[in-house]
This record gives structure tokens, sequence and C-alpha cells, in this order.
């Protein structure tokens, strides 16, 4: 039965991250392509300036930063405060995810201002208004960055994959399988292999072999990640013969 496409069928994590799993691709090849068209076009097409001479092209890379630099800021705001106002959670992770790139473009726009206004103004800098507001910018993002990765968030994000990771993917897989090699807390490892037991991946699969086959892996571990496995992948039909060899291998089966 198909599903209904609804308002807030994207708000949810797994959903989003499957779409943006689809997309991302697409999105690097329009990236670079009218990214290389634009360069194109500001540096080999467009006339010199009177005034400025080559100089000036250098506003072809400083003035679209700058731009983006402000909207992502705007963009940041509203999702943080459709999450904090609707309680949706996709409201502030998408918030965390752009602050990086907006730091990375107040970072070129500053730069490239630089480079553009030592030849055009006579100085690297000057304390006005525009300059000034840009670095209080840049500020602004690295504080939230901060603030955001200063808050342990692990057991919230392992916690939630255990219960609606079916669709997260390999990326996440990997994840989860690193935290759990990295910490020695029992209960964030436990949420580690819930994790791995929800997604439904391939790469799920090898990391849960691969914490199996460490030395450090106690028998009473092995034999509930052998059962699983087992479970998942000769009883529910959901891997061929050679991906199932290696279960079979660790479950004892021939």
């Amino acid at each position: 039965m198909a599903t209904t496409m609804r308002l807030f069928t994207f708000a949810s994590p797994a959903r989003f991250y499957a779409l943006a799993g689809t997309l991302i691709p697409w999105f690097w090849i329009a990236a670079l392509a009218l990214a290389a068209a634009g360069l194109w076009i500001g540096f080999f097409q467009a006339p010199t300036d009177a005034t400025q001479g080559d100089a000036y092209r250098i506003i072809f890379i400083h003035v679209p930063a700058a731009w983006m630099s402000m909207v992502i800021y705007l963009a940041m705001a509203f999702w943080a405060a459709v999450g904090w106002a609707f309680n949706i959670r996709m409201g502030a992770m998408l918030a965390h995810a752009l602050a990086p790139t907006g730091a990375l473009f107040t970072f070129i726009a500053l730069w490239t201002g630089a480079f553009w206004g030592k030849p055009a103004w006579g100085t690297w800098w000057v304390w006005d208004a525009r300059l000034t507001s840009e670095l209080i910018l840049l500020f602004l993002y690295i504080g939230y960055i901060a603030l955001t990765e200063a808050i342990d968030d692990v057991r919230r994000s392992l916690q939630f994959l255990a219960e609606n990771g079916a669709e997260a993917g390999g990326s996440a897989a990997r994840a989860a399988g690193s935290i759990f090699t990295r910490t020695q807390d029992t209960e964030t490892r436990r949420l580690c292999l819930s994790a791995l037991y929800k997604i439904n991946d391939k790469t799920a699969r090898n990391e849960l072999l691969r914490i199996y086959r460490e030395e450090q892996t106690n028998s009473d571990l092995r034999t509930a990640i052998a059962d699983h496995l087992r479970e998942r992948t000769i009883d529910e039909k959901r891997v061929s013969p050679t991906e199932a060899k290696p279960v079979l291998s660790v479950s004892g089966q021939p």
C-alpha cells in the first residue's frame, strides 16, 4: 500500500535521513556544475573593471559567501525556533547541521574581503559596521558549535537509533560500532548493540560480526550477537547465501 505524502512526512529523522542519503549525490553534482560555471563566468568571461582592474573579480566569491553566511544563520534560527516551539527533533538537528557550513562561508567572506580590501581600500581590515558584524557572526557560529559539541548526547542518539533506526543506513551503523569499540561504559555499549540490532543494513551486520570477533568480547555477548545474526539473516531470509556464510560460521551452523 502506497504511503500518503503529508506535510510532516519527513519530520521523522529516520525518513529524512533516507531521503537525504538518496539526494546527496545529485546535490553534489549540481553544486559542482553550478560552481564551475559561476567561476568560469566571473574569472574569464566578465570584463575587467576600469578602476580596480582584475582585483575586483574576488567579489564573485566574496559577495555570495557573505550572502550565504547570513542566510544560513537565519535558517539556523528558524529551525531552532521550530524545534523548540513544536518539540520537533529535526529542527534541532537541521540547526546543528547548518552551523559548520555557515561558519565556513563566514570565514571565506572575511578572508576574501581582506584580499579585496587591500588593493581597493589600501588596508586589510577596517573596523566598520559591515566587517565587524561579519566577524561577530563568525564568533556566534563558533560559539554555537562549541556549545552543542560540549553537550553529551551520545546516549540519546543511540537510544533513538535503537527505537527508530531501521532505515538509518550504513553511516549510523559505523558510528554505533565505533562508539562500542571506544567506550567501556556498559549502558552505552548496550545501546550501541540495540542500535545495530535495529538498523536494517549490511553494514550493521558487518559491525556486529567485527564486535563478535574482537578478543575482549565475552562469551555471553558473542552468544547474543550470534543468535541475533542467525535470526535476521537465516530465519528471515534477508540476505544472500554469500552474506549469510560469516553468520553461519559464528553461530556454529554448517
